[in-house]
């Protein structure tokens, strides 16, 4: 299979990256190394290619009804230059996808939606889509990228000569002209730091992300994007959610909005709500530095009570870090459990999944 290649493929190919397949593109998994880039972005800004991500406007009369049923938010909050993180669920109510949704008027919505499920996503959305919605995949002639840190926002606001982006609120965006070209920058992110996430023409990436090094931001890989969320609590698709996990017990019901009216698999989210839960997701700290990985078990005593769905090194604290699914009654913050390691056990600290790097 050949694999597909972001805009900014030379940039990452002339630094050396080391380079994977990941979700059929080829994306860079590390610079120098994850450590080091993960406290880079912890310290100072991080720069992240994340252009592989779906990009698909929805735009005329029937846009806003067609995310309405298909999405578990309520895009009828959104006002221009707002974004909210939704879900897209199935019948069951399960989660094909998390995504975040931008609001450019009330007849024009982007959605920003995982690498590794646009095909079906774009199958899902024109099979559901209502009369007059227009339908558009904007993904290859556009580039996308991440610039996160305590340092980023400084960083963005002086290179793009516009200070509104410092007191732009989170899930917010505006356009922004650079070299004569417009960007969409948004105050998102994946790494439980400041910053900002844009978009801009394929043929204004190399010279935007050239700009943003010079100006101190490091490149980072995807190794080190994935440890900074894992260390911040955040799911990933075919990790903490896939289409036979509820968004109940996976913590994300805040995303899910009840009242709002008709949507795909509410009926089967009441009856989630009113069973309770058999098991929810939770955060672990281990006291080791060997990282766990999806699929570990998790052990209370003699019992497997629960699995491990992500885990890695953590740079900031100074050792492993996890996710996974614990049966309830064996769940409550502070409890002591075991993870097992290569057929060794290792004492670890149940803790919210938020609150992995306290």
């Amino acid at each position: 299979m050949t694999l597909k290649h972001t805009p900014l493929y030379a940039e990452h190919i002339t630094t050396e990256a080391r380079m994977v397949d990941f979700a059929g593109w080829e994306m860079p998994i590390y610079y120098t190394s994850i450590l080091e880039e993960s406290r880079s972005v912890r310290k100072s800004a991080g720069l992240f290619d994340i252009s592989h991500m779906g990009r698909v406007r929805l735009s005329g009369a029937g846009s806003a009804q067609t995310i309405q049923y298909m999405t578990s938010n309520n895009v009828n909050n959104l006002k221009a230059g707002m974004a909210q993180y939704s879900l897209i669920t199935n019948p069951l109510g399960r989660v094909k996808d998390d995504i975040i949704v931008y609001c450019e008027s009330h007849e024009s919505y982007l959605l920003v939606i995982n690498a590794s499920n646009s095909a079906k996503d774009l199958e899902w959305i024109k099979f559901h889509q209502v009369q007059d919605t227009v339908i558009q995949d904007i993904t290859e002639m556009s580039a996308m990228i991440a610039v996160q840190g305590p340092n980023a926002p400084d960083i963005v606001s002086k290179l793009l000569q516009s200070e509104q982006l410092l007191s732009m609120p989170r899930f917010y965006y505006a356009p922004v002209k650079y070299q004569g070209a417009e960007l969409t920058v948004c105050r998102t992110g994946y790494t439980g730091e400041d910053g900002f996430e844009i978009i801009a023409p394929a043929s204004e990436s190399k010279s935007l992300w050239s700009s943003l090094v010079s100006s101190g931001c490091v490149p980072c890989g995807l190794g080190a994007r994935d440890t900074l969320r894992i260390e911040a609590g955040y799911p990933l698709y075919g990790h903490e959610i896939d289409e036979n996990i509820s968004p109940l017990e996976a913590g994300l019901m805040w995303a899910v909005k009840l009242d709002k009216g008709s949507f795909i698999g509410k009926n089967a989210l009441l009856e989630d709500k009113s069973s309770g839960l058999a098991r929810r997701l939770m955060g672990l700290v281990l006291e080791d530095r060997v990282p766990p990985r999806q699929g570990y078990t998790i052990h209370h005593s003699d019992e497997v009570v629960g699995e491990v769905t992500s885990g890695a090194f953590s740079p900031t604290l100074g050792r492993s870090v996890a996710m996974g699914y614990i049966k309830r009654g064996y769940d409550k913050v502070g409890s002591a459990v075991e993870i097992e390691i290569r057929e060794r056990r290792y004492p670890a600290r149940i803790v919210n999944k938020k609150n992995l790097l306290v």
